[in-house]
């Protein structure tokens, strides 16, 4: 017999995202529980007490959302979460810290459709640049190296050893190599950006990083694209609505809304999968990208 849909949204920040609240809601889940400032210590336990306080076999009544900023210590959390459940006590789980894991799949879903439609190929052996090394440029990297391309994160400030050891970090996690360099400049960008097919910008928002003189001179550009809904665009002339536009340097754009949509579908989807699964559900950002690829196929 079915019960009240419960998720208990974990986040080591102050607060619980109100998106990820209403995203929840809508999704389906009745009743919405948010836990701010836990640690990686604190996860099983309170997934134990969320899972034996129901009857055996309820995992789809049952789900655990992990948020948050720090993809590592997210991915550390949902570590902790899947390996805290006795079955048959179980629930379903979804990590999705700072909206990354859902923005980073739809995003390298759009540009792998638009590839393919342009040329046929998708990203294997493409050159793919990531200006800006944040949460969500650091999770579409990681999708780009798994979809076989190369990818460079491409630093705006200085890589000091505290902020690559994250990266490096994470790269390990998931069995890749992200290389970096460092763009501070037109001059730095200007190089970076030598032979590049894709280039992504993931910096944060109401900055532009990308000028339309810099996209002219990349000579094999096929898709630019930006996940900054916040004016100005961070790519110059791309509408924040665009989806595969023509832009003047010949490329194709891909704007944050048309991101956006698509991330709504996946991190909605994920959570009602969590309802009906046939198994109580571990989903990371890998299934967050293999949704998103099915969505941008619809």
């Amino acid at each position: 017999m079915a019960g009240t849909k419960i998720l208990h949204m974990l986040d080591p920040r102050a607060n619980v995202s109100p998106f990820d609240v209403n995203m929840a809601v809508d999704a389906g889940y009745e009743v919405v529980v948010p836990y701010p400032g836990v640690a990686a210590g604190d996860v099983a336990g309170l997934v134990q007490d969320a899972v034996f306080s129901r009857p055996p076999g309820r995992y789809n009544d049952t789900g655990i959302f992990i948020g948050g900023h720090d993809v590592n210590l997210a991915a550390d959390m949902l570590e902790q979460a899947g390996g805290a459940m006795v079955p048959p006590f179980e629930a379903a789980v979804l990590a999705d810290p700072n909206g990354a894991f859902t923005t980073s799949a739809a995003l390298v879903a759009l540009v792998a459709k638009h590839l393919r439609a342009r040329s046929g190929a998708g990203l294997e052996d493409r050159d793919v640049r990531i200006l800006g090394g944040g949460p969500v440029g650091l999770c579409a990297a990681v999708l780009v190296a798994r979809q076989g391309g190369r990818p460079t994160l491409v630093r705006l400030t200085d890589m000091t050893p505290a902020r690559a050891e994250p990266v490096e970090r994470f790269a390990r996690r998931y069995g890749v190599e992200l290389p970096w360099t460092t763009g501070r400049d037109d001059a730095g960008k200007r190089a970076a950006l030598e032979s590049v097919e894709v280039v992504v910008c993931c910096a944060r928002a109401g900055v532009q990083v990308l000028s339309a003189d810099l996209m002219a001179q990349c000579a094999k550009l096929e898709i630019a694209a930006d996940v900054n809904a916040v004016p100005p665009a961070g790519v110059e002339g791309l509408p924040v609505t665009g989806d595969g536009v023509d832009l003047p340097s010949g490329a194709l754009g891909i704007g944050a809304l048309a991101i956006g949509g698509i991330k709504y579908q996946v991190q909605r989807g994920l959570l009602k999968r969590m309802m009906s699964a046939d198994h109580a559900v571990v989903l990371d950002f890998p299934d967050a990208f293999d949704l998103a690829g099915e969505t941008v196929s619809d």
